[in-house]
């Protein structure tokens, strides 16, 4: 797993092996795990987190590929 970002309680990661699937990030904090398309930024699945939450992972999530192009 590559940590391409850390945002408070957050970090943001890539699976090598996710070759097969669109450019994503996968997103944890705690026990609660999302994964969100990049392209365009929408959630692709979640688990543990609130609905608020989702809200501002997928705000970090476009500002960080609006700022660097990608999250890689």
């Amino acid at each position: 797993m590559l940590t391409v970002l850390r945002d408070g309680p957050y970090r943001f990661f890539f699976y090598a092996g996710d070759r097969d699937e669109p450019p994503h990030v996968h997103v944890e904090r705690d026990d609660s795990e999302a994964k969100f398309w990049i392209d365009p930024v929408r959630l692709a699945r979640s688990y543990g987190f609130s609905a608020n939450e989702i809200g501002r992972i997928e705000k970090l999530v476009v500002t960080s590929t609006d700022t660097h192009g990608s999250l890689e």
